[in-house]
């Protein structure tokens, strides 16, 4: 069906059947506008001429240092030149970017290094010592370093690695970049936070983060006009695409290496930020910031926010300071965003209280998507739009991972039925708009990062006086919800909040750390199984 009588010669052939990939974008922008700015980092401008000529140093410095194509790079950096020029410079060496979120522990860096097989890495100098630690760990192949300083933020190159200023230099400008001979090519690796144990490894091609740049340009309205801010760490989901993005349109993208408030308003007011995203987290800096961290400017600035939506309070409170605030939702495996809440003429009048409870939802798929529905997980049948049916958000459409490094059960299971499993509860509005409702497995979300309640419940138990735990969401102010955990002691055992908290802290990251602990005795099933939900009401009087 869909085929002409007669399509003799009409096949694929190299004018008109060329691999989409983000890498495009960067070559385009470098003929087009080569004097236009590129990135801004701290007191350094360039442009996108001479971002393209640094990708290509990159990408030769890398094939020189036997980097071949299908290897992995990793980078452990926060939102820095080195990181967003990454973002070019590995893929056009024909190599796989795997950016690794740099506040893990170090037996976690270690895995992912391990796992994903990465040929070299670059290190903040900041972070350096975790990714000593780690590699000291492998059992494999060890990674080569080279170390990104940053004296700006007062991390200077430790002289104990190749510096990345002069790995680059060591590259050709000329360098003729290894573009796809197939969009299905893996073009990144990112490794989920753990939340059923180890992290997974997500593959994303070429085409997926091709089709998502052009999704979030028409989403956004992004133009050359466009100065985005990376706020959204590009160890997320790379930066949810948003830096392969401004390329294509022409923009120009700002580093910001710390998220303070103070940051975010001087950015806005000395170059003109007009887009960001982030978590909640980071519209509460905005609206708490003290006075003298506050600056005043004269245009709207666009905001893309994800994880546990933004409270009322917070959403009343921004945007007479000049945010336009959009909910939106995806995950690792969907290369960041795939819903937005859509705005529609008819809300704009109403009370406040609907407004911002409207904004909290998940809202409808992005154009990039062919669907993005909640079914029953059990029949695969689409639930009622009546606003209570509750089922699992699912999606199918281009902007899907490629599935999980080496783990081929979890990748099935994963697209079991035709659709991405998300494995969050939801239900949908008459109108087709989503809410979340719960979190499979129990997942916290924190400042933006996933934390497994399976994973610190684990460390707890290793504790000799922990007889019985269980970690459940506590809301917060400040990160939106931090673990809690209830805890039941050996007879006998005595043992204090602040020494269990110091334990899962000697073993975890800091945002997985309990911040709360309640000792007392678990409400429990005939069967013995936890009854979490009771623990939630527990909290809530917390």
């Amino acid at each position: 069906m869909g085929w002409l009588a007669d399509e003799t010669g009409l096949e694929k052939n190299a004018a008109n059947f060329v691999p989409l990939t983000p890498l495009s974008h960067i070559r385009r922008a470098a003929r087009l506008f080569p004097e236009r700015t590129s990135v801004v980092h701290a007191d350094r401008r360039f442009t996108w001429g001479e971002t393209h000529a640094r990708a290509s140093r990159f990408a030769s410095a890398l094939a020189r240092a036997g980097v071949a194509p299908g290897d992995v790079v990793a980078t452990v950096i926060p939102n820095t030149l080195a990181q967003v020029e990454a973002s070019w410079g590995v893929p056009a060496a024909g190599a796989i970017l795997n950016t690794i979120n740099v506040r893990l522990d170090v037996g976690t860096v270690a895995y992912i290094l391990e796992h994903g097989g990465a040929k070299v890495v670059l290190a903040d100098t900041q972070f350096l010592t975790v990714v000593e630690k780690a590699i000291a760990q492998m059992d494999g192949p060890k990674p080569k370093v080279v170390e990104v300083a940053a004296p700006e933020a007062g991390h200077p190159a430790s002289g104990t690695h190749e510096e990345y200023e002069d790995f680059l230099s060591s590259g050709d400008p000329a360098f003729d970049w290894i573009m796809p001979e197939d969009e299905w090519e893996s073009l990144a690796l990112n490794y989920t936070s753990g939340t059923t144990g180890r992290p997974k490894g997500v593959v994303s091609s070429h085409r997926g983060a091709y089709l998502h740049t052009m999704g979030v340009a028409v989403a956004w309205g992004l133009n050359k006009d466009t100065r985005y801010l990376t706020i959204v760490p590009l160890f997320h989901c790379n930066n949810w695409c948003h830096t392969w993005t401004i390329p294509a349109v022409g923009g120009t993208i700002i580093t910001c290496r710390d998220i303070t408030a103070k940051a975010i308003y001087d950015a806005i007011a000395d170059e003109g930020v007009t887009h960001f995203g982030g978590a909640p987290i980071v519209l509460g800096l905005m609206v708490n910031a003290k006075d003298a961290d506050r600056r005043t400017f004269d245009h709207i600035v666009e905001v893309y926010t994800a994880g546990a939506p933004p409270p009322a309070a917070t959403l009343a409170a921004i945007e007479p300071l000049g945010f336009h605030v959009c909910q939106v939702y995806g995950l690792t495996e969907t290369y960041g965003h795939i819903t937005e809440t859509l705005w529609k003429d008819a809300w704009e009048d109403l009370p406040d209280t609907e407004r911002y409870a409207i904004k909290a939802r998940q809202g409808v798929g992005h154009a990039d998507m062919e669907d993005v529905t909640v079914l029953d997980s059990d029949t695969m049948q689409q639930v009622p739009w009546d606003g209570e049916t509750v089922g699992e958000i699912m999606a199918r459409g281009n902007v899907m991972m490629k599935g999980y490094l080496k783990n081929p059960d979890a990748t099935q299971e994963a697209f079991r039925g035709g659709y991405f499993h998300s494995g969050d509860i939801a239900f949908q509005h008459p109108d087709g708009y989503i809410k979340i409702t719960d979190r499979a497995k129990d997942v916290i979300i924190s400042g933006g990062e996933n934390v497994s309640s399976v994973e610190v419940e684990d460390v707890l138990m290793h504790h000799p006086a922990v007889s019985l735990c269980a970690v459940v969401a506590k809301p917060d102010e400040k990160w939106g919800e931090v673990p809690c955990a209830f805890v039941e002691l050996k007879e006998g055992a005595e043992v204090t909040e602040d020494e269990l908290i110091a334990h899962t802290r000697a073993q975890l990251a800091g945002f997985k750390t309990p911040k709360r602990v309640v000792f007392t005795e678990l409400p429990k099933t005939s069967t013995g199984k936890i009854q979490k939900f009771e623990l939630r009401k527990m909290v809530a009087d917390l």
